[in-house]
């Protein structure tokens, strides 16, 4: 991704930098935003609001968008289904597990307030539909780490399975709904500044 990065972003004033964010220190004046896109997660719990806030400005904001499937109670039952086919490569949810729903999911407000560096200014929850064909949805989820860890056999059986069940299907697709959280706050600091 860094090089692609590099080579799109040619004639553009921009630095990319390979290392981890709770290792990098910036080098340059404070930062006005700071934005992290389906990552902040991978990011060090204990120290990911401290490095945010030390890159941004008295004025900087925090904008952090999570994406992922969502199932819609009125939705397409292929993901149900297909479930069987996780069970039997042993790849299936946990017991107990709940499928995340439409404008349901966690909005992360306690979390982002309770470092006591950054205040929420809006969470805003996103939904949209998209279709797929089987080769479609074999691309998609040959990009999810969870299928690129599966062993060979797994995949085989799994996106075979995709196929088939898809080639049965009039249209030949599947609808996967998708939900988006998007959260902006702002360093603490920044209403003490304007008073």
């Amino acid at each position: 991704m860094a090089a692609l990065a590099r080579q799109r972003l040619v004639g553009f004033d921009v630095d990319v930098v390979e290392e981890r964010f709770e290792d990098w220190r910036p080098c340059v004046e404070p930062f006005d935003l700071v934005y992290a896109a389906t990552a902040w997660h991978s990011i060090d719990p204990a120290v990911r609001y401290e490095r945010a806030a030390a890159a941004l400005g008295a004025d900087g904001f925090l904008a952090l968008w999570e994406a992922g499937h969502v199932i819609a109670y009125d939705g397409d039952s292929f993901f149900e289904e297909i479930q069987e086919i996780y069970d039997e490569i042993g790849k299936g949810l946990p017991p107990g597990s709940l499928l995340p729903r439409p404008q349901e999911l966690p909005d992360d407000r306690a979390d982002i307030e309770a470092s006591g560096l950054f205040e929420v200014l809006d969470i805003t929850q996103y939904d949209w539909e998209t279709s797929y064909d089987g080769e479609g949805y074999i691309e998609l989820l040959s990009t999810f780490s969870g299928h690129i860890a599966m062993q060979a056999w797994q995949r085989d059986r799994l996106f075979g399975e995709v196929r088939r069940r898809l080639a049965q299907r009039p249209d030949g697709q599947l609808h996967r709904h998708w939900g988006g959280v998007l959260r902006i706050a702002r360093r603490r600091d920044a209403s003490a500044n304007r008073r």
